[in-house]
């Protein structure tokens, strides 16, 4: 590791200190060869003084389990039906893979403790068909899961709920998961598997909205790997009911899980909420990253170049993509005297977050925060991008007479010869 990826893992410690991370380990990564990999990177996880919650799957040791002694189950994953041969396979591949985390997490210098913080009651007759030991999440106890997590131990949740009367029930490791990042407000929720992050053809796609992430569900569900499916349902949900980062790994990647954290690109698809709240006001903290941003756009004469004071001095004008508290794009809006116009202009995006829509999404959070003002045109000047805005923006191109006096002047003494690209606002 460099000294400059430690720096870069400094930027983000700040805003998850005392955070909640739900990690999610199926079964089958915890039978993986890179599980102890894993578990070093929570004890790094929690070294920083992130709240750690950990839920596991056993669907793969409980097929094992069923080809070893021959008894047939009615399922692995806990979605259908569970009978009371299946049952007790659950019980004992699920106590043995929480005895194998507790020891791995042991072996690292952490504290933690097996939990029955899962409140189940039975799924029920579906179809006409009963579910028998198949459980449904009435409720978490959060309580009792705050209470460990602030004496710094790592509660370890096991794909099983108990009801009053002391029933066990098999629930599924996906929604348990889900419930808990839920129920504690979790900053992230992370999914670990031995399956690919969602891929569109050859190229992982790092990250999408909610919003762009139901819309594949519902619309190219035929997309998704049938082995993501479960986990891109909790996803979507657990975005919807307040848990604003869900993260969908490879485990048998190493360093997977503080490459995908602590860095831009990360190696994982990342499924956040609330696409608006990722675009807010610049602040003179900022400019640096707004100046670091530009820079290769304005090497290739893409951008005209703006001093720190020049930035500063209009810094109201800008906004900045976040994602985790890290900057990958920003905008400028700047109103022209009277207030009728304003130019869109400085609008860039991190090489390594290219091709994903950020652009777009600052263009329009631009257009939108001038229609709120009564801003009826909206008017940019490119020299190499213009067919960009024209397709993405639906921007048309104008003359240097569709400028503000004043825009007009400047625009005449650059010499840069720009396209003049206007966009009449409802």
């Amino acid at each position: 590791m460099k000294v400059s990826d430690l720096r870069g893992i400094l930027t983000y410690i700040p805003g998850f200190r005392e955070k909640t991370f739900v990690i999610s380990l199926d079964g089958n990564i915890i039978a993986d060869d890179n599980f102890p990999n894993i578990l070093l990177d929570l004890a790094v996880l929690r070294s920083l003084s992130i709240r750690l919650v950990i839920v596991h799957g056993a669907a793969h040791q409980l097929r094992e389990l069923a080809e070893q002694t021959h008894v047939p189950i009615s399922n692995a994953d806990g979605t259908g039906i569970t009978d009371a041969e299946t049952l007790k396979l659950a019980l004992t591949a699920a106590n043995r893979i929480t005895h194998e985390v507790l020891e791995g997490l042991a072996s690292n210098d952490l504290r933690a403790a097996y939990t029955n913080a899962i409140i189940a009651h039975p799924y029920g007759i579906v179809g006409g068909v009963d579910r028998l030991f198949t459980g449904r999440v009435e409720r978490v106890d959060t309580e009792f899961l705050n209470q460990l997590l602030d004496k710094g131990v790592i509660p370890v949740i096991a794909p099983l709920g108990f009801d009053g009367d002391g029933r066990t029930f098999r629930v599924n490791s996906d929604g348990v998961a889900m419930e808990v990042a839920e129920a504690l407000k979790a900053a992230k929720l992370i999914y670990i598997s031995n399956y690919s992050a969602y891929k569109k053809g050859a190229s992982t796609i790092s990250q999408m909205s909610v919003e762009e992430a139901e819309e594949l569900f519902k619309k190219h569900k035929s997309d998704i790997a049938e082995n993501l499916l479960s986990k891109f349902e909790h996803s979507i949900r657990a975005c919807r009911n307040g848990v604003s980062r869900v993260h969908l790994l490879d485990g048998r990647v190493d360093e997977a899980l503080l490459s995908e954290i602590f860095s831009n690109e990360g190696v994982g698809t990342m499924i956040y909420a609330n696409e608006y709240q990722a675009v807010r006001a610049a602040l003179k903290k900022d400019v640096r990253a707004i100046r670091n941003l530009i820079r290769e756009s304005v090497e290739q004469e893409e951008i005209v170049k703006r001093t720190r004071q020049d930035i500063v001095s209009h810094i109201d004008d800008y906004y900045v993509f976040q994602i985790d508290g890290n900057i990958v794009g920003c905008v400028a809006l700047h109103v022209q005297p009277g207030g009728e116009s304003a130019e869109l202009a400085c609008l860039s995006v991190s090489a390594a977050h290219e091709n994903i829509g950020i652009g777009q999404k600052l263009m329009l959070f631009a257009e939108k925060e001038a229609h709120e003002r009564g801003i009826k045109t909206i008017f940019l000047l490119s020299t190499r991008a213009f067919n960009y805005f024209q397709q993405k923006g639906g921007y048309k191109e104008g003359s240097p007479s569709d400028l503000p006096p004043a825009r007009r002047e400047k625009y005449e003494i650059s010499g840069r010869n720009s396209k003049v690209l206007v966009k009449q606002l409802a």
